[in-house]
């Protein structure tokens, strides 16, 4: 969790530079995060599935070992291209860890301490997403070639930690049969939707690649799900959905990624951009909203550990949309302790929903299922972030000039005039009231689980 959070703070911040220093467009400078998370989102569920058939250890080392070989040859990229495919090499790795670590860690505590386990971890990412833009603002100082060799050591770190102390607390699936028809059609049906989607945003809804990826999507997911209901061992248990409690989790998870994900980036954008601060400052400024998470991550998951996550979840959710309404009053001649306020009440809503929310989710299925269960939950809370990145960056290039996005995206923009600059502005509020009824729609997806429900037994209990 601190490695996934760190490298995604440094690398957000680093943006303008690596625009500058590779000479990019604004498509490919995109595309250095969404290949990532497209990787990701379109493995977790497989590797999930393989996980509970081969061992959850086996997978999370391995994750960690391709993470780190493919950060050491992002440093050496030579320019956009490059980049982005070992970008996507890093996103086969983070979908190993993704869909394993919320697996590994129902599965090493009770469940009485679920919720504090739960929030220990959100409450790790929050130091990441603390040290992450300050990092990323002195690593690029130096150059940004460290904004990705910098994962190195910790890659090696965490790969010979996780050899050396994980071990399987669930014994593999027998059954070893592979569901090649359901993977197939969900890897290229999802891989589809999210091409699609991120590149009508930024290129154009009615560009020949963006109609066929999304008709794809059309076909083949409606397709997966067909074949999910008759396959004998499926790669997606429809029967988890079943339980009231893990839907509302997971499609609360959807949205609290549609809502929050492309929030960094849009601050990066106003901090370095329309405010003109350097990358060391922006990265001090956007501190609160981590902050945020940190202190409330770890209190939450104690609190619904004893009185359920029903209804906490749901006010954090609420408290992210007030946040975001709450930044649509910022512009630029507004004072810094506005926006870390906001920040600081976006973050502290993100951790009561977070911690609380997994938990519930990952206490609510069997035991062999839960590397299952992580991978969809991870699959479609990035699935949102992906949906969020690319509907945000539409809102927000909407209508301004060209040379306008230009120096907003270069972090050149301290020439620019508050007029200039206005149209940034105005569609960054649009785009921040987009986000907020998102998270009010997450708070009632939240209301919709049962108050109390009963969680599935740990494998110590299992055991016992």
């Amino acid at each position: 969790m601190l490695l996934a959070t760190v490298n995604s703070g440094t690398l957000v911040i680093a943006l303008p530079d690596l625009e500058r220093a590779l000479g990019v467009g604004l498509l490919t400078l995109v595309w250095v995060i969404l290949a990532f998370m497209i990787a990701s989102t379109v493995l977790v569920l497989t590797f999930g599935r393989l996980s509970d058939l081969f061992g959850r250890k086996r997978a999370f080392v391995a994750g960690f070992a391709v993470f780190t070989a493919a950060s050491l040859g992002a440093g050496f990229a030579g320019g956009g291209t490059d980049l982005i495919l070992w970008r996507i090499v890093q996103g086969i790795g983070g979908a190993l860890l993704f869909a394993n670590a919320s697996a590994l860690v129902t599965d090493a505590f009770p469940r009485e301490q679920l919720g504090v386990a739960m929030g220990t971890n959100v409450m790790v990412a929050g130091i990441g997403l603390v040290l992450g833009p300050v990092l990323g603002g002195a690593l690029v100082e130096i150059s940004w070639h460290w904004v990705f060799w910098f994962n190195v050591p910790f890659g090696i770190a965490g790969t010979l930690w996780a050899a050396t102390i994980l071990q399987e607390l669930v014994r593999p699936e027998t059954d070893h049969r592979f569901d090649w028809w359901g993977t197939a059609t969900f890897v290229v049906g999802l891989t589809g939707l999210t091409l699609g989607i991120s590149r009508g945003g930024i290129v154009a809804w009615d560009d020949a690649l963006t109609i066929g990826a999304l008709a794809a999507a059309v076909v083949l997911l409606p397709a997966f799900v067909l074949i999910e209901r008759r396959v004998a061992s499926p790669m997606l248990d429809l029967s988890l959905f079943g339980d009231r409690g893990f839907a509302a989790a997971t499609g609360a998870a959807f949205l609290n990624g549609l809502s929050r994900f492309s929030l960094t980036f849009v601050f990066v954008l106003y901090f370095q951009g329309a405010l003109g601060d350097d990358p060391i400052l922006a990265g001090i400024k956007l501190a609160p909203l981590a902050l945020g998470m940190l202190i409330a991550s770890p209190l939450a998951g104690a609190y619904a550990d004893r009185h359920g996550a029903r209804a906490l979840a749901a006010f954090g959710m609420a408290v992210v949309a007030a946040s975001l309404a709450g930044m649509t009053t910022l512009g630029t001649g507004s004072s810094y302790v506005l926006a870390a306020f906001w920040l600081l009440l976006n973050g502290l809503g993100s951790g009561m929903f977070n911690s609380p929310n997994t938990a519930a989710m990952m206490g609510s299925v069997p035991v062999h299922r839960r590397g299952i269960a992580g991978g969809t939950r991870m699959m479609l809370q990035n699935t949102g972030s992906v949906l969020s990145i690319a509907f945000v960056l539409a809102i927000v290039t909407s209508a301004v000039p060209t040379n306008v996005l230009l120096s907003i995206f270069s972090g050149v923009s301290s020439g620019l005039s508050d007029a200039a600059l206005e149209p940034f502005i105005h569609n960054m509020h649009v785009a921040l009231w987009v986000l907020a009824v998102t998270a009010v729609l997450g708070a009632g997806v939240s209301l919709l689980r049962p108050a109390r429900p009963e969680p599935a037994a740990s494998p110590a209990e299992v055991r016992a």
